[in-house]
């Protein structure tokens, strides 16, 4: 794992610097500090999926160039088949599957997610980032944290909210979840 986050870093800061953007430029428009996006260009530090999204934006790239180096090239439809959209495993906390990674253009960013149960008594790592997500819960049960609420969904449960405050997702029952999650 440790190789394809380098992977992506290298990509992040060759596209960085091919843009004529500085580092001050990307940490102040992804609001963190100089040092933490230094450490993500250097691959010291994993890049959170909502921030890759937001570098993917503003370098005028897809999301999937950063995460597999290939450009996508579809441009009426795609088709991923169950279990082989690219995996991005991106923070710890959660496992990424990103289903329309060939797509050109997108709007959104569609993923299956993963959480694992964390040991009891242990809250998730919360995140912001620019823009809206939409959650669809495929499996289990989670706990959803957002703006200082705690939520509850089940399978078929869904939740839409502004992503700009800190939010974060907890399994619960001692087993994993899945959900569907839409970044716009």
């Amino acid at each position: 794992m440790q190789e394809k986050i380098k992977e992506i870093a290298d990509r992040v800061h060759e596209l960085r610097e091919l843009s004529d953007f500085t580092v001050k430029d990307m940490a102040e428009y992804l609001k963190v500090s100089d040092e933490t996006y230094g450490r993500y260009e250097d691959g010291t530090e994993d890049i959170p999926a909502s921030i890759l999204f937001e570098i993917a934006h503003k370098l005028r790239v897809d999301m999937a160039t950063l995460l597999t180096g290939e450009e996508p090239r579809m441009n009426i439809f795609t088709v991923t088949r169950d279990g082989k959209g690219v995996n991005v495993e991106r923070r710890k906390q959660y496992k990424y599957q990103n289903l329309a990674e060939k797509f050109i253009h997108k709007k959104a960013e569609f993923f299956v997610v993963t959480v694992e149960p964390k040991p009891y008594g242990t809250k998730p790592e919360t995140n912001s980032h620019p823009g809206q997500e939409f959650n669809y819960v495929l499996e289990g049960s989670l706990k959803v944290y957002i703006h200082n609420n705690e939520l509850i969904l089940n399978e078929g449960d869904s939740i839409y909210f502004d992503s700009t405050y800190e939010h974060a997702m907890e399994a619960l029952e001692g087993k994993p979840a899945k959900f569907l999650a839409v970044i716009i």
